[in-house]
């Protein structure tokens, strides 16, 4: 079959080497959803009157459980077999295979480790920051979407449509869906509207409902996209819903249910009071008064 209107897709995934050392596009854009992340947080900090000096260990948590969550999802989710025979190929991760259900599992687990930490000395609590780490990592996960398509990793069943891929350096001589793409795309506008709706509305919303829609959005996404998807793996051959969609499911119904729940509790989505560990200078601002309309700018 001709595609005449496909995009014929092959760039290096690399960018340079020295050495025994590669820089990898799919690397640079993983570091940078952190980095970029890191700065929003400072935003968000500054914004509720959180200090600075306490982001250096939230983003090495993140980064460190981000990455071994991952690996260890996609070894024990989709090819346990092979990495329970072979535990050390587990460590390999410069040779692929990171999923991001494992990463997201093993990040609601260090960010408790986290809050149990410092939450109660800055008065936030494990749903207030996790309301934040959705918006930073929506916008993180479509980073790493354009890093798999710099790979040609991770693409669609064969498509007639005008903007389907021909990934050559897979061997492929027929269009697919690129589904990097159509993930990236989710991703970008999930991360548009919840940062629209914490700078805009913060002081009316309810805690339970930013995160809830990042889990509505991300794994809503990833749940249909799903369909037009090659298996990843060969158990998934033949399966009505694949693992990731199994694994997606949970995540969305976890965010309706915080949807829900906000609106049910009425609790407010920012820090209503400023803690008074954090320093003299906020006492001296006269307009907090101790409650959310003063500490929280609607810009």
């Amino acid at each position: 079959m001709i595609f005449p209107h496909a995009i014929t897709w092959g760039p290096s995934p690399e960018i340079f080497s020295i050495g025994p050392v590669t820089i990898r596009y799919y690397s640079i854009l993983f570091v940078s959803g952190f980095i970029i992340g890191y700065y929003i947080f400072l935003k968000f900090f500054k914004r509720e009157g959180l200090p600075a000096e306490i982001l250096d260990p939230l983003l090495y948590t993140l980064l460190g459980s981000a990455v071994i969550g991952a690996r260890l999802g996609h070894c024990l989710f989709y090819e346990p077999e092979y990495y329970l025979a072979r535990p050390l190929e587990i460590f390999k991760i410069w040779e692929g295979g990171l999923a991001s259900h494992g990463g997201a599992i093993a990040i609601l687990i260090a960010i408790w480790f986290y809050v149990k930490k410092y939450g109660r000395k800055y008065n936030f609590d494990y749903l207030w920051l996790m309301e934040r780490i959705g918006i930073a990592t929506a916008l993180a996960g479509a980073l790493i979407r354009f890093g798999n398509l710099m790979n040609s990793e991770i693409y669609g069943n064969p498509t007639t449509l005008p903007w389907g891929f021909i990934f050559v350096l897979r061997g492929e001589v027929v269009a697919k869906h690129p589904t990097q793409l159509y993930e990236a795309v989710a991703y970008l506008t999930t991360f548009g509207i919840l940062m629209l709706l914490y700078w805009k509305f913060l002081p009316k919303l309810k805690k339970g409902t930013l995160f809830g829609l990042f889990l509505i959005g991300i794994f809503g996404a990833r749940f249909f996209i799903e369909f037009v998807k090659e298996p990843q793996v060969a158990f998934e051959q033949g399966m009505a819903l694949n693992m990731g969609q199994l694994l997606s499911i949970p995540f969305v119904l976890a965010g309706v249910a915080l949807v829900i729940y906000g609106y049910a509790t009425g609790k407010p989505a920012a820090i209503d009071a400023p803690n008074p560990t954090i320093g003299a200078s906020k006492k001296k601002n006269s307009s907090a008064k101790g409650n959310i309309s003063g500490n929280v700018k609607t810009k």
